[in-house]
């Protein structure tokens, strides 16, 4: 169930920051210019919000009842929403600061843990 709430969650907050973001884009120089490492990230860091929620969501409902939960099933569950979290804000946090791309081993492990839980799981 959480990850319902959290998927929906990190779509609305892909949406929020997609309408603001867009209020600056025409800007030619916006985060330093259309190929600029920043402006590349931040449309990263938006852009996993979305897909990440549209996975959590996904996983939501595909993913086994919680009175048949077992202990691959909350570590998938755990491991996506890690993942839905520190995707976009590690990529929002590089944007700031360029040394913060060294965090991303975060997210990426997050993720790749619960999608080798969910194939060890099977199709529902």
């Amino acid at each position: 169930m959480i990850n319902w709430y959290a998927g929906w969650s990190m779509l609305l907050v892909a949406f929020l920051t997609g309408a603001v973001l867009g209020l600056y884009f025409y800007r030619e120089g916006f985060l330093g210019g259309y190929t600029s490492f920043r402006r590349r990230i931040v449309r990263l860091g938006h852009i996993a919000l979305a897909a990440l929620g549209i996975i959590n969501v996904l996983y939501s409902v595909a993913a086994p009842a919680p009175a048949e939960a077992s202990l691959q099933t909350q570590i998938a569950s755990v491991g996506f929403l890690v993942g839905g979290v520190t995707m976009p804000g590690v990529c929002f946090l590089t944007a700031w600061r360029a040394s913060l791309r060294h965090l991303f081993f975060i997210p990426v492990t997050a993720l790749i843990i619960a999608v080798i839980q969910t194939l060890r799981l099977g199709p529902p």
